[in-house]
């Protein structure tokens, strides 16, 4: 069985990221706050032994944390996100991949365990879908290409979630669903997502 798991991330420059956030800590925190994201992203995805490709907002860099031996680097395609998320997954499923997942580099919450219960889910489900606090989701996953899952979608909008589940039952795929998470956006985010330090 080929898998694939796909992680969207941004080249971490101040004032191009997290910009929701910096909205209230500033461009300087709002950077460091992506920086400490990308390496919990880094450090969940390294374990999971599955083929692991990295797909940059812009350009590649050739010297970053997602250089070492077990991560592939490629470019994000143009258009919306659901139109760059679809690219990624075709290309992989025309490369030959089963089973691919794909995830983002703004939760903190995520675990190991989770990508690999998403993987596992894929051998009884069409899709597999962690929701995300507010939405939308932080990771999906799909062993067979479904172009329509990525179609007349707002993105970045509360609705994603449910317009998914909607096409889901619309096809008759049977979906598996992961826990609630919180993806990053806010300082609340950040601060809701922390472990409690007593």
């Amino acid at each position: 069985m080929r898998q694939a798991l796909i992680i969207f991330v941004r080249k971490p420059e101040l004032g191009k990221v997290k910009t929701r956030l910096a909205a209230t800590v500033g461009n300087a925190k709002a950077l460091e706050i992506y920086k400490d994201l990308l390496l919990h992203t880094h450090a969940v995805a390294e374990q999971v032994k599955v083929d692991k490709f990295i797909y940059y907002h812009q350009h590649t860099e050739a010297n970053d944390i997602w250089s070492k031996e077990g991560f592939t680097k490629k470019l994000q395609g143009n258009g919306e996100l659901g139109k760059k998320m679809n690219d990624a997954f075709s290309e992989l499923f025309n490369a030959g991949y089963e089973q691919i997942v794909i995830i983002g580099s703004d939760c903190l919450q995520l675990q190991t365990q989770i990508i690999e219960d998403s993987f596992t889910m894929l051998g009884e489900k069409d899709l597999v879908i962690g929701p995300a606090n507010d939405g939308g989701y932080y990771l999906l996953g799909m062993n067979k290409m479904q172009h329509f899952i990525f179609e007349n979608k707002e993105w970045s909008t509360e609705s994603v979630f449910k317009q998914t589940l909607e096409d889901a039952e619309q096809h008759n795929l049977s979906v598996g669903l992961l826990a609630e998470l919180i993806d990053v956006d806010t300082e609340v985010d950040w601060l809701l997502s922390k472990p409690i330090v007593s």
